[in-house]
């Protein structure tokens, strides 16, 4: 069965939910209807990554996220921890979570890598090409899956280099990730290719712009909206699923876990 990751963003300008979270209590109790909505794991992140945000210093990250954390682990709630930084992921694993969820595979900070691979946690490698500041810039590609698998290899082997364990990596193709839409399209039909080097496979769509190009809109200056946005990210979810997904990173964890239902129904699982 795919797993759930519910979005926790303790951040002032992430896209979608910035600035909802950043007191502690409202954080914690949106972990909590999260898990009880159906998320196996909590995806706690303290530093935005999306196009054009600005790095925070790793101290603030970890004010923002630590606390949340211990909190969650002592309720009995899995966390990942959504950083950047090798000592934001080791403040988190010692605090309780267990996943370290690395959208750049270890390419922002050359320390990530040899501090997982210390930790007893596992690590979710992203398909990255440079910050967010410039990332569609690189958005260059001849076969776009077939690079991204390929690129996921690499990164994988710099993680074993570093001795972190095969079993202990789960890889995820960066969607939005110095892509363009139709190229998030192309990675997305060709998840055997990145299911195909041997690892649990997570994907995230949740609410990006690609997602928003292909819903449309009635006007040209509106925006689709929110639960538009999730419907379209519990469809895709239930596709990658499908194509062998492990884990589906959400914000929207019940239209998720609905979507997941259904094509288990009619799979007969």
């Amino acid at each position: 069965m795919t797993l759930i990751w519910g979005i926790l963003n303790i951040t002032p300008d992430s896209f979608s939910d910035g600035g909802r979270y950043t007191d502690p209590a409202t954080a914690i109790a949106h972990a909590h209807e999260l898990r009880a909505q159906g998320a196996a794991i909590i995806d706690v992140g303290g530093e935005s990554t999306r196009p054009g945000s600005v790095r925070v210093d790793p101290a603030v990250e970890q004010a923002r996220v630590v606390p949340i954390i211990e909190a969650l682990t002592d309720a009995g709630i899995a966390t990942s921890i959504d950083t950047l930084n090798a000592s934001t992921a080791v403040a988190a694993v010692r605090a309780g979570t267990r996943i370290v969820n690395d959208v750049s595979g270890g390419l922002a900070d050359e320390r990530m890598l040899p501090a997982v691979a210390e930790l007893d946690a596992d690590i979710a490698i992203g398909h990255w090409r440079g910050p967010s500041d410039d990332m569609y810039a690189r958005a260059q590609y001849a076969r776009a899956a077939r690079e991204v698998a390929s690129e996921l290899r690499d990164r994988v082997s710099a993680a074993a280099v570093a001795g972190i364990a095969p079993d202990r990596i789960i890889v995820d193709p960066g969607i939005g990730f110095a892509k363009t839409a139709e190229q998030n399209w192309e990675v997305l039909r060709g998840t055997d290719e990145i299911a195909a080097l041997g690892h649990r496979v997570l994907i995230g769509t949740s609410r990006k712009r690609f997602l928003v190009d292909a819903l449309g809109t009635a006007a040209p200056d509106e925006q689709p909206t929110i639960p538009r946005r999730d419907l379209a990210t519990a469809v895709t979810s239930a596709l990658a699923a499908r194509a062998g997904a492990w884990a589906v990173r959400v914000h929207d964890v019940a239209s998720t876990r609905d979507a997941l239902a259904v094509v288990g129904a009619w799979d007969g699982a």
